[in-house]
């Protein structure tokens, strides 16, 4: 009888674990650039859970699929001196592991990174250097560049598809989005893009890419089959952060000259907006959620809004600096 109450008492005690396992929700990683440091946020309570230090200017980052390690881009670089070729590292990516609670080697890249993108198996990062013409590419196993690859000029934002066989990169002074073979490592064509383009999404079916335009206040909506820009949403002033939304059919946008977070739905063009001041940013729907994290670009803040209510829900105070390209790892 003892023996089947322990065994009972274990099966019980299991089943907690799994359960919490299965509810817990997404984990939320942000940079705050001048805060030198990244966050981490439970995206169930909206709360700040950890904080890493060390990290420089942090405005890329990515998560390993499976949470492991974020890898963290810098806006700093060290000048180099007049003896030094152009593509001497001067900069870094910092490899942070939340679960030890600090960073545990850094890269060094030539040239500050803007963004970050990751294959699905966790074993390359992408990083635009604006000012160098080109993505470098890290490998996680050998914890080191072994390419670099030209895009135009200003690279911005990368994008990788699920199946990892290609990525995406905008040009913002080359006013085009570039096709990257993962295999060749090679750009395989050039795609419209609508002028000045920065941040890029996929579509649910990965059809389409969506690349905001700030300069012209809207979001280009580009076929990947033919390469061209076949829509797009006029919107507000300096659009910036973009994202879906977890039905696949709304797209989040932020207007900070206009203090207006966008919600357009792709399917027939209409769009509700609210106001959120000051300079809504970088965004990031929080899948699982109905959540969408919007950082401001002149205050320490995160707003939470509500996909479905679009009504602001929860407000984040940061400890420093501003939030930047968010990792979230379910």
């Amino acid at each position: 009888m003892m023996r089947n109450r322990i065994d009972r008492i274990a099966i019980a005690a299991l089943l907690t674990v799994y359960s919490g396992w299965l509810l817990a929700a997404p984990q939320v990683y942000i940079p705050l650039g001048t805060g030198n440091q990244v966050i981490q946020v439970d995206a169930k309570t909206d709360r700040i859970t950890a904080s890493y230090s060390g990290v420089e200017n942090a405005h890329g980052l990515v998560a390993t699929p499976d949470g492991e390690y974020l890898i963290a881009g810098s806006l700093n670089e060290t000048a180099l001196k007049p003896d030094q070729p152009e593509d001497a590292p001067n900069s870094q990516l910092y490899l942070i592991h939340p679960v030890h609670g600090h960073v545990m080697s850094t890269i060094p890249v030539a040239g500050w990174t803007h963004h970050q993108a990751i294959t699905p198996d966790g074993r390359y990062v992408l990083s635009t250097h604006g000012m160098r013409g080109y993505v470098s590419v890290v490998d996680l196993q050998e914890n080191k560049v072994i390419k670099t690859i030209e895009t135009g000029n200003v690279p911005n934002y990368a994008v990788v598809t699920t199946e990892g066989h290609r990525a995406y990169v905008s040009n913002t002074a080359s006013n085009n989005i570039v096709e990257i073979d993962l295999g060749s490592w090679k750009v395989l064509r050039t795609l419209e893009s609508g002028p000045g383009p920065e941040h890029l999404v996929f579509s649910g079916d990965q059809k389409t890419l969506y690349v905001t335009n700030p300069r012209a206040g809207k979001v280009s909506v580009v076929s990947i089959q033919s390469g061209e820009v076949v829509n797009e949403y006029s919107l507000g002033g300096d659009v910036h952060g973009l994202d879906i939304g977890d039905d696949g059919n709304i797209l989040f946008v932020s207007s900070k000259k206009d203090n207006k977070l966008f919600a357009v739905d792709i399917r027939d063009g209409s769009k509700q907006s609210i106001t959120l001041s000051p300079a809504p940013y970088h965004l990031n729907t929080i899948t699982g959620t109905g959540k969408v994290y919007v950082s401001s670009r002149k205050k320490p803040i995160i707003w939470v809004v509500d996909q479905a209510s679009l009504k602001v829900t929860n407000e984040i105070e940061l400890p420093a600096g501003e939030g930047h390209q968010m990792a979230i790892v379910e």
